[in-house]
């Protein structure tokens, strides 16, 4: 897909996998993390697909405050299970009791990205999901990966891998979604930006 119409494309996140996926893509672009409060978005009384959404918007307009006349890409994933937002553990306790949770039944994968350009204020927000069914972990499979710290700042408290994944059995719907960003909806998102 041809982005030669596009100003340079900011990416509002720190992740390495969002990098990753980008770069995979053959996007050219820069990153500059967003400096917002997520503790500050209330996730209880939110619809998770809602709360990833805010959390997108969020990200993409405080880096385009600084960035109006470029594209800037902001991105959230979360994990619904059972209709609760589970997100990023704080300490190791909290990695072992949402892996425990989540790999004892499936659950969702929400990503919403948000684009945003304010010099002609250009704003879209969507989300996808995909069904995660989890592989049944043994007790040393659970210290293991407790142990690793591969936990940190993942919302689930895991990543899954592109080829074969210890922790998934199968999933339904967007791999780059359950990675951090959905590369297929991206790609129609950006094809519905206005030229410049």
């Amino acid at each position: 897909m041809p982005l030669k119409r596009y100003p340079p494309i900011i990416l509002a996140s720190a992740s390495p996998r969002r990098k990753e996926l980008l770069s995979e893509a053959g996007f050219e672009f820069k990153v500059i993390p967003p400096k917002i409060d997520e503790s500050t978005f209330s996730a209880d009384y939110t619809n998770p697909n809602e709360y990833a959404r805010q959390l997108a918007l969020a990200k993409a307009n405080k880096v385009a405050e600084q960035y109006p006349e470029h594209l800037v890409i902001g991105a959230d994933t979360i994990v619904d299970f059972a209709g609760k937002i589970v997100g990023k553990p704080h300490n190791a306790k909290e990695a072992e009791q949402i892996t425990r949770k989540l790999f004892s039944a499936s659950h969702k994968v929400i990503t919403a990205i948000a684009i945003v350009r304010l010099s002609d204020n250009t704003e879209i927000v969507e989300s996808d999901t995909t069904t995660v069914y989890p592989k049944k972990l043994t007790e040393e499979q659970i210290a293991e990966h407790i142990k690793s710290e591969s936990w940190k700042d993942k919302a689930g408290a895991y990543a899954i891998k592109e080829t074969a994944d210890e922790f998934v059995e199968k999933i339904e719907g967007s791999l780059t979604n359950v990675m951090g960003l959905p590369m297929e909806l991206l790609q129609k998102m950006l094809r519905s930006v206005p030229p410049v």
